[in-house]
């Protein structure tokens, strides 16, 4: 299921002085170095997560529809389906109403009637889902474990920056955040 990012977050879960304050920083001249590194530490752990921190837009392709009605989307949580479309043998793009599926935010997974879509006839990428995922808005949307694996990340990676230079990789990552990030992990089956 290939996915392309089509809106990214407008907002990190954790903003540049809460950071400071975590890394008890009070002058303004790592703010750059700070907040890419916050944002390296967002996309670190959306990564380990398969979760869209903040609400974000993503169009996933799919060569056909599962048999048994239900797509999972990846990342989760499922926020909304805003578009469906299939594309013929000729390339051409037909609008699919969204009001065919059921939105399971639960369970992060669209239903359908397995017998309702139109088929493909691209045979690659002939179906296209626009999605809007993420646990809102806002950094105070996002579970606190999560937004304090960011915060040790963060501070780990300003703390140890030199040794990551070097190709060092135990500073790379605090073993704490992993505690924290595991119970959110998406499974692959």
């Amino acid at each position: 299921m290939p996915s392309l990012l089509l809106t990214a977050p407008a907002v990190e879960p954790v903003t540049l002085d809460q950071a400071k304050a975590y890394l008890r920083v009070e002058h303004n001249d790592d703010d750059e170095v700070i907040a890419a590194l916050i944002a390296g530490a967002r996309i670190y752990v959306e990564a380990q997560t398969r979760r869209a921190l903040i609400t974000q837009s993503w169009r996933l392709s799919f060569d056909s529809w599962p048999a048994d009605g239900r797509i999972v989307i990846v990342p989760a949580p499922l926020q909304d389906l805003t578009a469906a479309r299939v594309y013929d043998f000729d390339g051409n793009a037909q609008a699919i109403d969204t009001a065919a599926f059921a939105l399971d935010p639960a369970n992060s997974a669209l239903l359908f009637v397995p017998w309702a879509p139109t088929q493909p006839g691209r045979v690659t990428a002939g179906i296209e889902l626009d999605v809007t995922v993420g646990y809102g808005d806002a950094g105070t949307d996002v579970p606190e474990p999560l937004r304090q694996a960011i915060r040790a990340i963060t501070a780990h990676w300003y703390d140890n920056r030199g040794l990551a230079a070097l190709g060092k990789t135990s500073a790379l990552l605090p073993a704490a955040a992993d505690a924290l990030i595991a119970p959110y992990r998406v499974l692959a089956l």
